[in-house]
């Protein structure tokens, strides 16, 4: 959103914009975190609490200048979703695996005797 620009009366537009932003920020961050891959923030995603709130019906429908740019971000979020959903799952598989080999029985160890005199 450009700073200092006009919202036309009763058109929402600057009220969308500023939505869009912030969604976009989130998205943004996922992403960010996602490139950091460290797998404990990465995992944290997934056990986020708070839960996106929709704007409220007085914005209306999003307008006609703001539709291209909120299709290309759902489609963004989407992408991004579902990287994090694989790696939240990556996670815990490696994460499952570690444990199992950690607390597994002990296996034998090899002796070798040298007979030969």
């Amino acid at each position: 959103m450009t700073p200092g620009r006009p919202a036309a009366a009763g058109d929402g537009s600057r009220d969308w914009a500023t939505v869009l932003d912030e969604l976009e920020g989130e998205v943004l961050a996922a992403e960010s975190t996602l490139r950091s891959d460290r797998q404990d923030e990465i995992a944290a995603w997934g056990r986020r609490a708070e839960d996106w709130v929709p704007p409220s019906s007085a914005l209306g429908p999003v307008p006609e200048d703001l539709r291209e740019r909120a299709a290309r971000l759902l489609q963004h979020q989407l992408a991004v979703a579902e990287e994090l959903v694989e790696r939240i799952i990556q996670s815990r598989r490696q994460r499952d695996v570690a444990a199992r080999m950690s607390y597994g029985p002990s296996r034998p160890i090899a002796s070798y005797i040298d007979r030969a005199l």
